[in-house]
């Protein structure tokens, strides 16, 4: 059986794909934060792909799987070897676009590397959910039209590449999730004056219209369902399949113990 890598940002997801494979090869770019522990971890610069690439190989390792949140990193031109030199011209224009065209070409250079690119979800298949109602009341149809207007919202953001993430009261648009996160945005929405927004509200969290969610899937974890608690939000709808719940008993729980429903919506 090929080998996987394990190309680790933050977050809870690197160390369960770690664990679920002791015999993956975990790789981190240096000074990166990861919940992997170091021991099992082989550190490499960004200007230095070259060396990644042939670390990977030398270590049998044929499928990649990118997992965690990984920041844009800061290239040091001196610092560059023969491979990242090649590439810098592509890498430095993608990353003047949204994250999507980024994570395409990161992909594309993986694939051109001789490596086959995989989705965490592909490995972990429990980190998605089917549809239906996972926890909760039932949303009313309030919510479920606010439900709707998100979705509408986010599918017209999908061609400039912003936003996997919306939140809707009332009908109202109190935020889209932008560079800053899911937790920025519910920390926004809750900062809003009651007499602006209302009561209760949604968040959605869907992949943008035709994203490759080998990489960059959306995902929600305990800390999202505590923020929307915080925010005032009656609950969370997901896409079915195309968002990742992480820490999912944890998160059940949050919801629970909150009073909000978690919907996953085909």
């Amino acid at each position: 059986m090929s080998r996987l890598g394990i190309i680790a940002g933050g977050g809870a997801l690197p160390a369960a794909l770690a664990a679920a494979d002791p015999d993956a090869l975990c790789i981190a770019f240096a000074g990166a934060e990861v919940a992997v522990p170091e021991a099992r971890i082989q550190r490499h610069r960004m200007e230095h792909l070259g060396a990644l690439f042939s670390a990977l190989r030398a270590a049998g390792v044929t499928r990649v799987v990118l997992a965690g949140a990984m920041s844009r990193p800061a290239l040091d031109p001196a610092a560059l070897d023969p491979v990242m030199t090649a590439l810098a011209p592509r890498i430095m224009a993608a990353m003047q676009g949204g994250d999507d065209g980024l994570l395409r070409l990161v992909i594309a250079i993986f694939e051109e590397q001789g490596f086959a690119v995989t989705g965490a979800h592909d490995l972990l298949p429990d980190l998605t959910a089917t549809p239906g109602l996972l926890t909760g009341p039932e949303p009313s149809d309030t919510a479920r039209a606010d439900i709707a207007r998100a979705r509408a919202i986010l599918d017209a953001l999908s061609p400039v590449d912003v936003g996997q993430g919306c939140v809707v009261a009332s009908g109202l648009c109190l935020g889209v999730e932008t560079l800053q996160g899911t937790d920025a945005l519910l920390g926004f929405v809750a900062a809003t004056p009651r007499h602006l927004r209302g009561r209760g509200g949604v968040l959605v969290k869907r992949p943008k219209l035709g994203q490759d969610l080998r990489v960059d899937m959306p995902a929600i974890g305990p800390a999202t369902v505590q923020a929307a608690a915080r925010a005032g939000l009656d609950g969370i709808a997901i896409a079915a399949g195309g968002v990742m719940l992480l820490d999912r008993p944890a998160l059940l729980a949050a919801a629970e113990a909150n009073g909000l429903f978690l919907l996953a919506e085909p």
